[in-house]
């Protein structure tokens, strides 16, 4: 399993109704091929609740070590993925939901104030509750309250989970770092980073040298790698060799494909070259690796059928 995406790497997912835009959802990243779910967005904000295991969680160009009880505050349309530590799962519990539970409607005092400045502020895109900090101690009460809520869903349940998304929202404002202001330098940077992600999820597939993905974002070449290694605190190129492994494991659970066909359908002409980077990335052989999964989902299956 993977998350859906449309070719800009927006998720799919709808996350409630437009009745009452909000999801509580249960995870955890062993369900997600080799315990990791790739990089994608969404207009709404993510809470995410560390029940048991760590998880690595990248959110634009910040990556948070989240642990059991941790708690991080993803914002809106920032880019987020999240991937085991050591092989080791993660159960958490993601809560999503529109911003507008918070402010009503757009032209609204509460939207103009204190919801369009944090949402629209790019130096912000997470904010992670450890502990560390007397006030997380309230923000870990907010989200207890917000689960079992929407759980349970007593009388009034939805004006219980507005009532707390706005004390949570409030304590965000009150204890948080002062909101910079952003520029329109800083916007066009964010939309290119993510046209350059659209551009390799759309071609993975294809030989891609780094002139066309400059030529499609209108950059020179030098300028298009210095964009996305300042924004991704990674490299162009090493960010499509994990990008094409991520994306080879749905055909490496597939016996049919040989090793040569799963490479060539990812974008690697030299199979023991996909090899070699497997391998350095994944701690084990494509062969190797497929044993263990379908090992593991044989064994899944016995269990669940007893």
């Amino acid at each position: 399993m993977q998350i859906a995406t449309n070719q800009f790497q927006k998720e799919l997912k709808p996350h409630g109704d437009t009745a009452f835009p909000m999801l509580v959802s249960y995870e955890r990243l062993s369900s997600y091929e080799s315990g990791s779910f790739l990089w994608h967005w969404h207009p709404e904000i993510e809470i995410t609740l560390v029940q048991s295991g760590e998880m690595l969680y990248k959110v634009n160009h910040c990556t948070f070590h989240l642990k059991e009880g941790d708690i991080l505050f993803g914002n809106a349309n920032a880019l987020h993925s999240g991937s085991m530590l050591q092989n080791g799962d993660c159960q958490y519990i993601s809560i999503t939901f529109d911003p507008k539970l918070v402010y009503g409607f757009h032209e609204s005092a509460v939207y103009g104030k204190y919801v369009k400045p944090l949402i629209q502020d790019f130096s912000l895109p997470a904010i992670q509750f450890d502990g560390t900090e007397e006030w997380h101690k309230a923000v870990s009460g907010i989200v207890g309250e917000i689960i079992w809520i929407y759980k349970e869903q007593p009388a009034f349940y939805e004006l219980g989970l507005v009532k707390r998304l706005q004390t949570l929202w409030q304590f965000i404002l009150e204890n948080s770092p002062p909101i910079l202001s952003y520029t329109s330098h800083d916007r066009i940077a964010y939309d290119r980073v993510r046209e350059i992600l659209s551009y390799i999820a759309l071609h993975y597939r294809d030989k891609i040298q780094l002139k066309d993905i400059a030529e499609y974002l209108h950059l020179c070449p030098s300028e298009c790698s210095r964009l996305f290694k300042n924004y991704m605190n990674i490299s162009l190129f090493t960010f499509l060799q994990e990008y094409r492994i991520e994306r080879s494991l749905e055909y490496l659970m597939d016996m049919a494909n040989s090793i040569s066909d799963v490479a060539s359908r990812v974008g690697f002409e030299d199979s023991n070259y996909y090899s070699k980077v497997f391998t350095r990335l994944k701690g084990l052989s494509p062969r190797e690796y497929r044993k263990q999964s379908n090992s593991r989902n044989h064994t899944a299956k016995s269990i669940s059928f007893f």
